[in-house]
């Protein structure tokens, strides 16, 4: 994932694996070489870094007003006006955006803390299982855009810390991109 950033030489892109059974993603892996990180999940056994546990961030974010939010912007012309909609509002709401190039990055970075929220309004599930099941076994949320339950087929999706998930999903509606 992040094959622009690969090509123009930025460190932030990696491979991101995951299987899924049955419709159901049961294992997950993002390597970052360029830190020597290995984030990985198993359905029911907690997400690690390293070998380590991690989890979401907490209650020092707990408020909109305190996330660092990532989200994406894909080429396509619907993607990046619904991208230009919400970042309007999601702005002066909170702590700070960025834009890292890299889905499976993001999600990673969810489910160890570093990031509060990351959303994106189209992402196929080659990029988004592995981010998955890190961010939902380290104890966060993830929906699509209307805040039903993810799963393979949806490609609007919001992944959390779980406690601003819902004013997240507010303001993406208030933009009106969902």
């Amino acid at each position: 994932d992040g094959t622009s950033n690969f090509v123009h030489g930025m460190p932030l892109c990696m491979p991101s694996i995951a299987v899924a059974y049955k419709g159901n993603v049961v294992v997950g892996v993002i390597f970052d070489p360029h830190r020597d990180e290995v984030f990985a999940a198993q359905k029911g056994q907690g997400a690690r870094l390293n070998g380590q546990p991690i989890q979401v961030s907490g209650e020092e974010e707990s408020k909109l007003g305190d996330a660092i939010v990532a989200m994406g912007s894909p080429p396509a012309e619907e993607s990046m006006e619904m991208s230009l909609r919400a970042i309007q509002l999601l702005m002066p709401r909170v702590r700070t955006i960025r834009m890292l190039g890299s889905a499976a990055l993001m999600f990673a970075w969810v489910a160890c803390g570093r990031l509060t929220c990351y959303w994106e309004y189209d992402l196929s599930s080659w990029d988004v299982s592995a981010g998955y099941l890190l961010v939902m076994e380290a104890g966060g949320s993830f929906t699509n855009i209307k805040g039903e339950p993810w799963d393979l087929t949806e490609r609007k999706i919001v992944a959390s810390n779980g406690l601003i998930h819902d004013e997240m999903l507010q303001t993406l509606e208030e933009s009106n991109v969902i």
